[in-house]
């Protein structure tokens, strides 16, 4: 009796091709994969929030980096251009990975934290920045990010400001333009030209 021959099982795909033809690999993320636009288009049709905000159009993740970048130039207005091009990237590999809200990335543990930090690091690699930034610059970035949250929570996403300001902390307090320019949802269009904009005028 002949025995069966059973073909070895095929890898499964790990890499995500994007509109600019690049190939990026999650396990293996290269910098030569990393296009700007790319981050761009994917980043401006990522939902903030799991789409939870009020609006004709869901908040982006682009347009969330925006707002973190604001908050941060008012906190620190002569703040060097490479800690603002790093506040337009902090979540830069959500246009690959996608947002996922932290109550699930604290059920999911350490896994998803390992492949959001080597995609961070080919995209800071990409930019010239340091693949790890130092601590200071991390919790500058943060405290934005948190700020814009707050934000985000009070104006868009339900939350009462004393919810927000026990989950996010303070409110940023930007001038009610800002708010409102920020702070209404964008179509998916003018968040990545928002963006791509923002980072190239960091960028040159």
């Amino acid at each position: 009796m002949t025995a069966k021959h059973t073909p070895p099982k095929k890898a499964a795909r790990a890499w995500q091709r994007m509109l600019s033809g690049r190939r990026l690999d999650l396990l293996d993320p290269s910098p030569l994969d990393v296009e700007v636009a790319d981050i761009a288009h994917g980043l401006a049709r990522v939902a903030r929030w799991n789409g939870q905000t009020h609006g004709a159009h869901i908040f982006s993740v682009a347009q969330h980096t925006l707002l973190v970048e604001e908050v941060l130039r008012t906190r620190a207005p002569r703040i060097d251009r490479r800690v603002r091009l790093a506040a337009m990237l902090h979540d830069a590999p959500e246009y690959v990975i996608g947002d996922m809200i932290s109550p699930f990335k604290a059920v999911i543990g350490g896994s998803y934290k390992a492949v959001e930090k080597r995609l961070l690091a080919a995209i800071h690699l990409h930019f010239g920045l340091p693949a790890a930034l130092p601590a200071d610059i991390e919790a500058l970035i943060k405290a934005a990010d948190m700020g814009a949250a707050y934000l985000e929570a009070t104006h868009l996403a339900g939350f009462s400001q004393a919810e927000a300001r026990r989950l996010f902390g303070r409110d940023p307090k930007l001038n009610p333009a800002t708010v409102e320019t920020y702070l209404t949802p964008w179509s998916a269009t003018k968040a990545e030209r928002q963006f791509l904009a923002r980072c190239q005028s960091l960028i040159a």
